[in-house]
């Protein structure tokens, strides 16, 4: 059990000392999961987290929490929601991406245990740039009120940065080469509930 209130952050080199002592739950998607996680992070994307709720209960009344993304917006996301329900979570300083770039190890599933694939970074710049590019070659070609396409695109990029949330990534996270596998949650909420 937990002495003291968890801190709200952690930043790479305090998770790296603890490290041994966390329950590290990656909300990425299982794609970003598998393309590199710290050492014993258990994958739960973040549109699974409210029905992973009871198990992470069960792991945050034995030891502290540690949520962590690729950047550190999901995990606050995901952070402020177990708040709201009275678990105590604390958020990696700048996610995997600061925890790679300090040098630290990423773990990687045994080959042909889990899908690797794109980053959701990389699947939303790929997405934006094929819808702008679609656009304007069927507004040069079609009509021109499909010139609305990248503008649309344009606007939601600006929203996007302005309310550091994303559309987009939303939409591309149901995909199926993104969302985890029934038998994948259905053992991390099992390793869980052991914690």
């Amino acid at each position: 059990m937990r002495n003291s209130p968890a801190p709200a952050a952690l930043d790479t080199r305090q998770a790296r000392a603890r490290l041994h002592e966390l329950t590290v739950i990656d909300v990425r998607t299982p794609a970003e999961y598998a393309s590199g996680h710290l050492p014993g992070a258990l994958n739960i994307p973040l549109d699974h987290v409210r029905h992973a709720l009871p198990e992470i209960r069960h792991a945050a009344e034995r030891g502290d929490v540690l949520v962590v993304c690729a950047s550190g917006a999901r995990s606050g996301t995901a952070r402020e929601l177990l708040a709201g329900h009275g678990i105590a979570a604390a958020t990696l300083t700048g996610g995997t991406g600061a925890w790679a770039a300090e040098g630290q190890d990423l773990h990687t599933p045994a080959a042909g245990a889990a899908r690797a694939g794109w980053g959701m970074e990389r699947q939303v710049r790929f997405t934006a740039g094929l819808l702008v590019l679609l656009g304007l070659a069927l507004g040069l070609l079609v009509h021109p009120a499909l010139l609305l396409i990248p503008a649309g695109i344009a606007g939601g990029l600006v929203f996007s940065a302005l309310t550091g949330t994303c559309g987009m990534a939303a939409l591309l996270g149901r995909l199926p080469h993104n969302r985890p596998r029934p038998a994948d949650l259905d053992a991390v909420l099992t390793a869980l509930r052991g914690r």
